[in-house]
């Protein structure tokens, strides 16, 4: 193993933390409680979005998987942790994989960018519908009332993460690789 190679490992467990922690307090900041199902719309989804495109699927799956600190921290949204765990470190990790696969065979990054976050966020959508319905019990009828509330949620992050990833590979060009 190369001193490059080994150094990526650490790097990669340090900005996990960091954005993990970061999503978590993104999301805790901006609150807007959505009462027919104890849930709530937030921002924290950009953070999960920003670390996925730009640091790959593992930062992108541990940023995801961090924002069950801020269910736990919400008042009234602890019983949302144990779905936010495997559903948004999943949509970190399928941000991140299918950014890196569209990327190898679409040359514009913003493209495969919107691409991967709609997939990633599609399926944030479908696992707290899914999660609502099989694990809190539910009625359709309510956690139907959260689904526009999660696309808003994944747009405002799609319009949030994508800017700045490119800044961020602006400012630092050794990222993009």
């Amino acid at each position: 193993m190369n001193k490059q190679a080994a150094l990526r490992t650490p790097l990669k467990i340090a900005l996990s933390a960091v954005l993990g922690a970061l999503a978590a307090a993104v999301t805790i900041s901006f609150v807007i409680p959505i009462p027919a199902t104890s849930g709530y719309f937030n921002l924290g989804e950009a953070i999960v979005y920003i670390s996925a495109l730009i640091f790959g699927p593992f930062v992108g799956t541990f940023t995801g998987a961090s924002i069950a600190i801020a269910d736990i921290l919400v008042p009234g949204a602890a019983q949302f942790a144990p779905g936010t765990l495997p559903i948004k470190g999943l949509e970190g990790a399928i941000v991140g994989i299918l950014f890196k696969k569209l990327h190898k065979h679409i040359a514009n990054t913003g493209l495969c960018a919107s691409i991967s976050v709609v997939v990633g966020g599609l399926e944030m959508i479908a696992g707290y519908f899914i999660y609502e319905q099989l694990f809190l019990s539910y009625p359709m009828e309510a956690a139907l009332v959260e689904v526009p509330f999660n696309i808003v949620q994944m747009v405002i992050g799609l319009i949030i993460a994508v800017p700045v990833m490119f800044m961020v590979q602006r400012v630092f060009p050794q990222l993009k690789s």
